[in-house]
């Protein structure tokens, strides 16, 4: 198992919604909470949703921020996109393979939660390209 966590705190509006999408809907667990903040594990990472008055609006795309997990394993990725299904969280992009033919070629699907966060979970048809395959110079959609 790997000794390094990634840390990733987000803005959020709603406690109460912010664990109905990510517990309930993804299946995050749920480790400390305060009427503030909840702290999430996505896959083994510690996500924590802060509570802020700022007012939250949707980005005009999925760049530069979203965030999510690459799966080792497709049917992960398949069982994480039924779940999503089957508890009608919002999708920003249906599912869809990018780079279909080419070493880079994955699948992906990206969601909205409640307060305009966008999560991005692929499955690398090639391992390598997860962090290789430098001599391609995609990188996203165009």
């Amino acid at each position: 198992m790997n000794s390094i966590l990634f840390h990733l705190a987000f803005p959020v509006s709603e406690i109460s919604k912010t664990k109905e999408f990510y517990v309930k809907g993804l299946g995050c667990e749920v480790g400390r909470e305060t009427p503030g903040s909840v702290i999430l594990n996505l896959g083994g990472h510690q996500l924590v949703a802060h509570v802020t008055r700022e007012p939250l609006t949707p980005q005009r795309g999925i760049y530069p921020r979203h965030f999510g997990l690459v799966f080792r394993q497709e049917a992960d990725w398949e069982n994480l996109l039924a779940r999503a299904e089957a508890n009608d969280l919002s999708f920003h992009q249906s599912p869809k393979r990018r780079f279909v033919g080419t070493a880079l070629e994955h699948r992906t699907f990206f969601l909205e939660d409640p307060f305009y966060n966008l999560l991005e979970f692929k499955f690398y048809c090639h391992e390598s390209a997860i962090f290789g395959e430098a001599s391609y110079a995609q990188v996203g959609d165009a």
